[in-house]
């Protein structure tokens, strides 16, 4: 009878336990939206649970022990040596719970690993500090483009109140359609990112010259927000995920739509550009890639990043720069853009550089030149 009391209390603990989580998953892991990430929370939940039943006997027989036969009661400590009754129980029930926890692990884990057979595959760049993704496979193939932090300055630097989705949104999401299988290809061009979407189950590290994999299903639409899990530098705190998931019809209209945006946007690295647009385009890009590291004044940050104003480099030889800004410079948080960039905008940035602040060379440099610096 105790037996069976005691039983139905622990599944009631339970099962208390786990309707309070999935009544209020700010307490807990993001509601999920995948089943993988339902498979996740489900484990966490199982192992949770356990921890649970376990700390409350453990303490009870404790305190039980501590207070029922205490030395005011008259009782004396039992001495006993080599009990081999003790030592298989306590060696037998141990290795009962692991079975019982590594079994809906293990399951869980091959689950994870599963990347056969996808609709879609996406390659995701981490870089210092932004995410590249190219489309492989599947519709949407040949798709391309960057995705940064689309929070305002004036918000980060605290001159303006914190929007809803503070450093948790882009100007450009991944976009994917509801129910299909997507593989994600991850790599890294600099130092060690880490994809984090939890809500879709998925994190996954980005290394330097690796390619590693893994997969969601994405059940719902909606949009789903993680980030970079991977300290990666000083902007690491600034280098969110955000995926929208929509049906298959508004999916299609989102592929036609970025294929159009993007032969509108692919530049005649042979085109003449005159100095005036060059800085007008450059600004916009260096607002988006460089005024994390180098400022708005161009002043840099001392002892982290250099400043651009008066710098002997954006003043010198412009073929010096223009490989430094292609290449990186091996050592330093300095990036290589050569991939994330196009040649026109490159030309673009390096000329609103060497003509802003108080750098004055009066040189405009073509696509063309950076073109040519690529072989």
């Amino acid at each position: 009878m105790r037996h069976k009391l005691a039983t139905r209390a622990c599944g009631a603990l339970l099962a208390g336990f786990s309707g309070m989580a999935s009544a209020a998953y700010q307490w807990n892991m993001q509601a999920p939206a995948s089943r993988v990430a339902q498979d996740v929370y489900d484990l966490h939940m199982l192992m949770m649970g356990i921890i649970v039943v376990i700390f409350v006997a453990v303490f009870a027989v404790m305190f039980y022990s501590v207070f029922a036969h205490r030395r005011s009661k008259g009782h004396r400590a039992v001495q006993f040596h080599e009990n081999t009754t003790v030592e298989l129980l306590w060696t037998i029930i141990p290795l009962i719970i692991l079975i019982l926890m590594a079994w809906p692990a293990t399951k869980a884990l091959l689950s994870l690993r599963n990347t056969s057979s996808p609709d879609l595959t996406i390659k995701v760049t981490g870089y210092q500090w932004k995410w590249g993704y190219d489309y492989l496979r599947g519709e949407g193939e040949g798709i391309s483009f960057v995705s940064a932090l689309a929070t305002p300055r004036d918000q980060i630097q605290g001159t303006a109140p914190k929007g809803e989705n503070y450093l948790l949104e882009v100007d450009n999401p991944v976009v994917v359609p509801v129910g299909k299988k997507v593989r994600i290809l991850t790599t890294g061009s600099d130092v060690i990112h880490s994809w984090w979407v939890p809500a879709l189950g998925i994190k996954q590290d980005a290394n330097p010259g690796f390619v590693r994999d893994t997969w969601f299903k994405a059940d719902r639409v909606g949009t789903f927000r993680g980030q970079c899990a991977e300290l990666c530098g000083k902007d690491h705190g600034f280098m969110p995920v955000v995926v929208e998931v929509v049906p298959a019809d508004k999916y299609s209209a989102w592929v036609s739509e970025q294929k159009k945006k993007m032969a509108a946007q692919a530049d005649d690295p042979n085109k003449t550009w005159t100095l005036d647009d060059l800085k007008m385009r450059g600004a916009k890009t260096y607002a988006a890639h460089c005024v994390a590291c180098h400022q708005a004044n161009g002043q840099g940050v001392k002892g982290a990043f250099p400043a651009l104003d008066g710098s002997k480099m954006v003043n010198g030889p412009k073929d010096d720069q223009i490989s430094l800004v292609l290449n990186g410079k091996q050592g330093t948080t300095m990036a290589a853009f050569g991939k994330q960039l196009s040649d026109t905008e490159l030309a673009a940035v390096i000329t609103y550089t060497r003509n802003s602040w108080g750098n004055k060379t009066g040189e405009a440099i073509q696509p063309a030149e950076v073109m040519s610096r690529r072989k």
